[in-house]
């Protein structure tokens, strides 16, 4: 046993110093071996990650990339946190949010949740939401000067936010005990229904709020149109930046001070299941809008107040338990960005209204990442890393290049209505898009690892929500179309359409590519029939005949590709396959379409489905 000298020495005392040559040249070793010949910063490059808005993620961050002096929490640019103390004194806040129409139903959900963990509340009212006549109801039973209430009114912002007034003055909370948001948003209605709203009474609330209620606000800049629209993370940091500004122009025109104006707004992003990207995106917000009141004269007021909320976006129909999963990566970046506060979406919040459950899972989420993980111990974690300080400096650079050229065009209201927001939104989904269709963005559950037999969660059906301006997009729409047409099918004729998976040779030459194909092809609501485990010329006619497929796709190795792809292939049209797939690429005769990693999924089953008389 070797024994280690008590002699004091820092443990890495004695190491050289290594190189950021040194370690190039490890990378294309590495890479040569797979094939890619490169050398110094090509290596780099090799293993480097395009991502939305120009920005590229690279495999290693040094102290070479630089960034922005974050500076300290409590003071300007806020990249570190809008106070001084940070989560670190007592969390995040943990607002739930809180759909219905029905008002003592919403305050029977309401008071469990605040029992439960649950520090504030977010209610829709209005159209779509609780009667604003309903309010009283919901909030009964309500410790109005302990739970802030932030409103959801839309078009009904002004009754809503009167009625709450009226509320805290009729049970006794005194006017600087009142917290929360009125929830006033003219242009985030506007994104969402294409209706313009006159700003005057949500500036005459903001003169109420500034001059009696110190801990209400009446604004709020609801970056989620733009999410949900299909924006980037750079695209929703500057379209709230825009919205921002427009508020504040209006807030000072009607006379209020700079840092009265700033202390009316509060921020709402998508947390979203990248992690980084969402920490990143809450302190490149703050930094944002730190330069905003810098630019304005009052830099101490740029102290950005932020609400998260995860994504819908990510969530999904199929396999909907998954997204507890995100939803708690998404709530862990946001409350490691800094949020002030942080909804997490119920994990059936795509399928409907959320039972107890669901909402117990969601606000149980926080309970977990504050007290058992300890995440707001430390103010600002991510803080100092390289990748994680790099990041939030090129992502703010991307959003006020975004910022930039809504102003040129006149201003976010103007960008709105003139279509420039709606084309950029469009032409990045459409993008991202393309992606998800070819799974290089995979949907666990729905386009990676499907379970066609799981049993359908079923709840019900939530108020339809404001339309008619910016649309909402999902990750799993176009797979869900998929997965419907299968449905369907199942119900009419007892049996989902099915593809025969043509194995060659032994199971280590087949099961890569069948498990792939097999994949691939439940994603689309495709059932895999692969029995006999492996086939030949002589004996796939018979296993086809006997599955009851319509199609085939051929799996294994290159080598017995080369022996056996044509004649099997041949067989299998003989005994009557519609179509002939290969798991992998090659030119073989008899062979329709080739199946492989990056292949537009979307396409390949949508075609399959139409060959098999799956309506759409």
């Amino acid at each position: 046993m070797t024994v280690l000298p008590d002699d004091g020495l820092s443990l890495a005392a004695e190491f050289p110093d290594a190189t950021h040559e040194q370690w190039q040249r490890l990378v294309e070793g590495v890479l040569r071996k797979s094939g890619k010949d490169v050398s110094g910063t090509a290596a780099e490059e090799a293993l480097s990650t395009p991502v939305e808005d120009g920005l590229t993620t690279r495999p290693l961050y040094t102290a070479r990339d630089t960034a922005p002096d974050a500076g300290y929490p409590g003071f300007a640019p806020f990249v570190r946190g809008r106070r001084a103390e940070g989560n670190a004194a007592d969390g995040w806040g943990v607002r739930q949010r809180h759909a219905g129409t029905d008002p003592a139903r919403v305050n029977e959900a309401v008071l469990a949740d605040l029992e439960n963990g649950v520090t504030s509340l977010w209610l829709p009212v209005g159209r779509g939401g609780i009667p604003v006549s309903g309010l009283a109801r919901a909030l009964d039973g309500v410790y109005l000067d302990l739970a802030p209430v932030a409103l959801d009114a839309g078009s009904d912002y002004e009754p809503a936010a009167r009625e709450l007034l009226r509320l805290y003055a009729e049970r006794g909370v005194p006017d600087d005990a009142a917290r929360g948001t009125l929830g006033a948003d003219p242009l985030g209605h506007e994104a969402r229904t294409g209706e313009e709203l006159d700003p005057a009474a949500a500036l005459e609330l903001a003169r109420l709020c500034a001059g009696r209620h110190p801990g209400l606000r009446a604004l709020t800049v609801d970056a989620l149109p733009y999410h949900e629209a299909g924006g980037s993370a750079a695209q929703e940091l500057g379209a709230s930046l825009a919205t921002g500004v427009a508020y504040l122009r209006a807030l000072t025109g009607a006379g209020l001070s700079v840092e009265a104006a700033c202390g009316q707004l509060e921020f709402r992003y998508a947390a979203t299941a990248d992690q980084f990207l969402t920490i990143a995106k809450l302190r490149a917000a703050r930094r944002l809008w730190a330069r905003v009141a810098e630019a304005s004269g009052a830099p101490a007021a740029g102290g950005q107040r932020q609400h998260a909320v995860t994504s819908p976006v990510m969530m999904t129909r199929r396999d909907p338990w998954v997204n507890m999963l995100r939803t708690t990566v998404a709530c862990l970046g946001a409350g490691v960005g800094g949020a002030d506060a942080v909804t997490v979406l119920p994990f059936d919040h795509s399928l409907g209204l959320p039972d107890a459950f669901a909402r117990r899972i969601a606000r149980n989420t926080s309970a977990i990442l504050l007290e058992e993980s300890h995440l707001a111990r430390v103010i600002d974690p991510a803080g100092g890393s390289w990748y994680v300080e790099r990041l939030t400096a090129e992502l703010a650079d991307a959003a006020w290049e975004f910022f930039r050229t809504i102003e040129r065009a006149g201003g976010q209201a103007a960008a709105l209505r003139s279509g420039l927001i709606a084309e950029r939104l469009a032409a990045t989904w459409a993008e991202r898009s393309r992606e998800l269709a070819k799974r290089r963005e995979p949907v666990t559950g729905v386009s990676e690892f499907p379970h066609l037999a799981e049993r359908a969660v079923a709840r019900e059906p939530a108020p339809a929500q404001p339309s008619g301006g910016l649309p909402r997009v999902r990750r799993d729409e176009a797979f869900e179309e998929l997965r419907t047409r299968s449905d369907a099918r199942l119900t009419e004729t007892g049996a989902r359409p099915k593809v025969f998976l043509a194995a060659l040779g032994p199971a280590a030459a087949h099961t890569g590519r069948a498990t792939f194909a097999a994949n691939l092809f439940q994603a689309g609501g495709i059932e895999p029939v692969h029995d006999p485990v492996s086939v030949d010329a002589s004996t796939v006619a018979g296993a086809f005949a006997a599955s009851g497929a319509e199609v085939a796709c051929l799996c294994s190795s290159d080598a017995l590709y080369t022996e056996q792809a044509e004649a099997v292939a041949e067989a299998l049209r003989s005994a009557g396959a519609r179509r002939v797939y290969l798991a992998g690429r090659g030119d073989f005769a008899g062979v329709d379409e080739y199946v492989f990693a990056g292949c537009d999924a979307v396409a390949v089953l949508s075609s399959a489905l139409d060959l098999m008389g799956v309506a759409s």
